[in-house]
């Protein structure tokens, strides 16, 4: 737990996520501005319907990518990589997550993007490994 409280602390100090999603064998990636929940170890991003990775993920869909800072100095180079699921969020939940969201980033109320849900399954740190378990 005093783990996933570390690394919850520094994926909110960051706001880019990367994210990969694959189809009938094709992969595409992507890069959002994120909203990190530590309770339902998630990210909250927003992304148009339209774009090919959100096409590629359908409402729901299996996911990988990473949170890394831009140190200068490789021993300063630290980052998180995980796996899950991400999917596009509907009504109250959209609702409760956009208004986060947009307490983090207030330009985002101009954007009509619809959230999506990227819930972390299992993560890897390059100086400490954790694993999430299910509920």
């Amino acid at each position: 737990m005093e783990t996933l409280i570390a690394i919850s602390r520094w994926l909110a100090k960051q706001h880019v996520v990367t994210w990969c999603v694959q189809q009938e064998g094709e992969l595409w990636c992507a890069n959002a501005f994120y909203l990190f929940d530590a309770q339902k170890v998630a990210f909250y991003i927003l992304t148009e319907e339209k774009t090919r990775h959100a096409q590629m993920s359908g409402p729901q869909a299996a996911v990988a990518g990473t949170v890394n800072g831009q140190p200068k100095t490789v021993a300063l180079i630290r980052g998180v990589q995980f796996k899950g699921e991400i999917r596009r969020l509907e009504g109250e939940e959209s609702d409760l997550a956009r208004k986060a969201y947009n307490r983090r980033f207030p330009v985002a109320r101009m954007l009509s993007a619809p959230v999506w849900e990227i819930r972390l399954d299992e993560s890897n740190s390059p100086t400490t490994r954790w694993a999430l378990v299910k509920k």
